[in-house]
C-alpha cells in the first residue's frame, strides 16, 4: 500500500479504526476473532491504527495493544483523552475531562494498555470549554519533551482551536467525521489543514456503515448499537437518504466498484494529506475497503459526485445530542 504524511508522520494511505470491536455496533466480538482482523489488516498494508481510552472504556487500547504488539515497530498506533472517565475504574462520568494532571496520568494508563514505550500520535477526543486549549497543548507538548508522545493531534475541533493550539505544539493531524454525507470540515477546517501542514483523518469515512448501501429502513440495530439512537438512522431518515446511496451506486456501477469503495475514493482523492480511517470488524471489508485506492475518479466523475452529492439534503443530525453538542468548539 501506498503512504501518506500526516504533517511530518508517514502512514499508510488507509487507516484502520478499531472503535467496531468495543461494542459500539452492538456485542463485541471474540477477542481472537478481532485480533485475526487487525492484524490481517496489517498482513495486507495497513500501517495505521486508531483506538481511544474511552472504546470500552479502556478495553479497545488493551485489545489493539495485543494485536500489535508483535509488530509494534512496524505500525503507528494512535490513540485519544478527553472525556471524563475515572481512570482507576474505567466509569464513565458526565462531560470532558482535559485538566493537563488528568491528561498526563490518562497518557500513562496508555501507555500500559498499549504495552508501548510512545504513543505515535495523541489526539484530544473532543474539545473541552473549561480548560484552555494553550494549557491542553503545553500538557502534550511535555509528554512530547519526556519522550512518552510523538505527535499530538485533535478531533472535531474548531478552526479557531486548532490554530491555537498549533501556536504551543505542533498539530499533526485533525480527525473528524468526513464523509459523502458529512461535509462540516469543507468550509474552514480542511483549508486550514492545508494552510499549517496538517494531516486530516476521517472518522466514520463511510457513514456508520450507510454509505456502503447494506442499510435500508427495515434493518434493525442492536440496542447496544449506537444506530439505535442516531437521528440519521432513524427510520424516516433513512428512507430519506437513500438517494445518496442511489448516487454513489451509479459511480459503483461505472466502475465496477463497490459503493463503499467509491466513498472511500471519493475522499483519498480530495487532498493527498487525507486518511480515512475505516473501521469494520470483517477481514473481507478490510480488503474492499482497500482495493479502493485502485479506484480513480478522472477529475469530471470526482467534480459530478462532489456536485451531485452536494445537492442532496442529508435528513437527521449526524449524531445524538448529548455527543454532538461537543463537536467544533
Amino acid at each position: 500500500m501506498k503512504t501518506r504524511l500526516l504533517g511530518s508522520l508517514e502512514v499508510s494511505e488507509m487507516g484502520f479504526g478499531t472503535m467496531s470491536f468495543a461494542s459500539t455496533y452492538g456485542a463485541s466480538p471474540d477477542e481472537g476473532e478481532a485480533i485475526r482482523v487487525i492484524r490481517g489488516a496489517f498482513d495486507i498494508g495497513v500501517t495505521f491504527f486508531d483506538t481511544a481510552e474511552a472504546y470500552g472504556p479502556f478495553t479497545n487500547e488493551v485489545l489493539v495493544g495485543k494485536a500489535l504488539g508483535p509488530v509494534r515497530d512496524k505500525v503507528v498506533i494512535a490513540t485519544k483523552f478527553g472525556w471524563n472517565i475515572d481512570l482507576e475504574t474505567g466509569e464513565r462520568r458526565p462531560g470532558l475531562n482535559s485538566r493537563p494532571d488528568h491528561v498526563k496520568r490518562a497518557t500513562e494508563g496508555m501507555l500500559k494498555r498499549l504495552g508501548v514505550e510512545t504513543i505515535d500520535l495523541l489526539y484530544q477526543h473532543r474539545v473541552d470549554p473549561d480548560v484552555p486549549i494553550e494549557d491542553v497543548a503545553g500538557a502534550v507538548k511535555d509528554m512530547i519533551a519526556d519522550g512518552k508522545v510523538k505527535h499530538f493531534g485533535l478531533s472535531e475541533a474548531a478552526a479557531s482551536t486548532i490554530t491555537r493550539a498549533h501556536l504551543v505544539q505542533p498539530v499533526t493531524a485533525i480527525q473528524s467525521e468526513y464523509s459523502l454525507w458529512t461535509r462540516e470540515p469543507e468550509p474552514e477546517i480542511l483549508p486550514l489543514c492545508e494552510e499549517l501542514g496538517i494531516g486530516f483523518v476521517p472518522w466514520s469515512p463511510l457513514g456508520a456503515g450507510f454509505l456502503t448501501g447494506k442499510v435500508d429502513a427495515s434493518t434493525e440495530f442492536e440496542s447496544s448499537d449506537f444506530r439505535q439512537n442516531s437521528p440519521r438512522f432513524a427510520k424516516d431518515a433513512i428512507s430519506a437518504n437513500q438517494q445518496l446511496v442511489d448516487l454513489i451506486k451509479e459511480f459503483a456501477k461505472d466502475k465496477d466498484a463497490t459503493p463503499a469503495q467509491i466513498a472511500l475514493a471519493w475522499l483519498l482523492g480530495r487532498t493527498p494529506w487525507i486518511v480515512p480511517i475505516p473501521g469494520t470488524r470483517r477481514l473481507e471489508r478490510v480488503v474492499e475497503n482497500i482495493g479502493a485506492a485502485a479506484i480513480s475518479l478522472t477529475p469530471a466523475e470526482a467534480t459530478e459526485l462532489d456536485q451531485r452529492s452536494a445537492e442532496i439534503e442529508v435528513r437527521g443530525a449526524r449524531l445524538p445530542e448529548a455527543v454532538l453538542q461537543y463537536s467544533y468548539r
